[in-house]
């Protein structure tokens, strides 16, 4: 996975418009994960502030396609970010960044 900030992400005006079906949004891990599990994930954002970018949505990063799996703030940085999951699964980090777990991908 990768982390950008919204104007880093591009995409369709028409997909950017949209929001995306229930079916392919993620569902956040909210509750404390089992000792035998992996850690909770952060709870998310639904929509990015301006509302141009949804979670769940299909994006481009770096000419990478991937899906948007966390919106919000972050510990590393200041500012709206969102967590993407790329397609290719050839990002830097598995959705925890710092040791802070923002959402679950497979590592690149």
């Amino acid at each position: 996975g990768v982390f950008a900030q919204p104007t880093q992400l591009s995409g369709s005006t028409a997909m950017l418009a949209s929001a995306p079906s229930k079916a392919t949004v993620p569902t956040p891990v909210v509750a404390m994960a089992a000792e035998d599990e992996g850690p909770a994930t952060l709870p998310s954002k639904e929509r990015t502030a301006d509302g141009s970018i949804s979670l769940g949505q299909q994006v481009t990063w770096n000419g990478k396609t991937g899906m948007v799996r966390y919106i919000g703030d972050v510990r590393f940085a200041k500012g709206e970010w969102l967590g993407v999951e790329l397609t290719d699964a050839k990002g830097l980090h598995d959705g925890t960044v710092l040791g802070v777990p923002y959402f679950e991908c497979q590592a690149g």
